[in-house]
């Protein structure tokens, strides 16, 4: 799979990451105490609906596009959602991850952005502007993992989202985060995942239990049903260490969004701990 965020920005997939990564930026607000933020694959942070490769795919109005014409009231997570994106929408833009960290970091709070490819790269730096609370690094991002944790605020998150362009990134995301939870056991960390092959997501799923975390959350969200694996069917995120009250905010919004965003049938969605302590209590 090769998932170049440009044609895709705004789409279903950013609808679910993103709806999970304000809710963990709000939790993490609600103490005093500074937090970090790192996202290993940061792309280029502002994407532009009306350029050329959002509208060759039109794939945002099919996602982001559909929820602005929901009914309120709304599920106070998708609320809080909508709010942080409608910013950006109203020059006709979709906000990347960079984007929604900084636009929710407080004084005192920082952010790491790793993004290797140097366009990419250097329209994120134009996007982010001058501010001295984050940092972006030309850089592969597992290796900003490795060589960045942990932060000296001990607390934060981390968002893993690779374009998944080469074969073999289940493993490094279950690799990345025995790495990330070696070295910052008590983070937050965020594995987002594409679904085509089911078998994919069931390797990544063991590997993540294979580490044993204290507490896993997997919500997923499909769009289409999972006939064919030449086609992104749904959009899955693996939560470790996940904020209290994320689960039941997950689960006010999920069916709504999968009723919503569906384009063959209902649609689907899961929501489930994948950890095996929380499995057995």
């Amino acid at each position: 799979m090769n998932y170049r965020h440009a044609y895709h920005a705004g789409n279903f997939a950013d609808v679910l990451k993103h709806l999970v990564l304000v809710q963990v930026l709000q939790h993490l607000r609600r103490k005093d105490k500074p937090f970090y933020a790192l996202d290993t694959h940061a792309g280029r942070g502002l994407y532009d609906l009306r350029g050329e490769a959002a509208e060759k795919t039109g794939e945002y109005r099919e996602g982001i596009g559909r929820l602005l014409s929901l009914p309120e009231p709304l599920p106070p997570a998708l609320a809080d959602y909508l709010a942080a994106v409608r910013p950006y929408l109203t020059d006709s833009h979709y906000p990347g991850s960079p984007l929604l960290v900084q636009s929710m970091l407080r004084e005192g709070d920082r952010a790491l952005f790793a993004e290797l490819h140097p366009e990419e790269n250097a329209a994120l730096l134009d996007a982010l502007g001058r501010d001295r609370r984050v940092k972006v690094e030309c850089r592969d991002g597992y290796e900003a993992l490795r060589a960045t944790l942990p932060p000296k605020e001990r607390r934060g998150l981390v968002l893993v989202d690779p374009p998944f362009e080469e074969k073999g990134e289940m493993e490094r995301l279950g690799k990345a985060l025995r790495e990330g939870l070696r070295r910052f056991a008590t983070g937050q960390y965020l594995l987002w995942y594409p679904i085509k092959a089911r078998a994919d997501v069931r390797l990544l799923h063991d590997l993540v239990r294979s580490l044993e975390p204290k507490e896993a959350l997997v919500a997923e969200l499909t769009i289409w049903p999972e006939r064919t694996e030449l086609r992104l069917n749904g959009t899955g995120m693996v939560i470790v260490n996940p904020p209290y009250g994320l689960k039941e905010a997950l689960a006010a919004c999920l069916p709504l969004l999968a009723r919503t965003l569906a384009r063959e049938g209902p649609g689907g969605w899961r929501l489930e701990p994948l950890s095996t302590q929380t499995e057995k209590a």
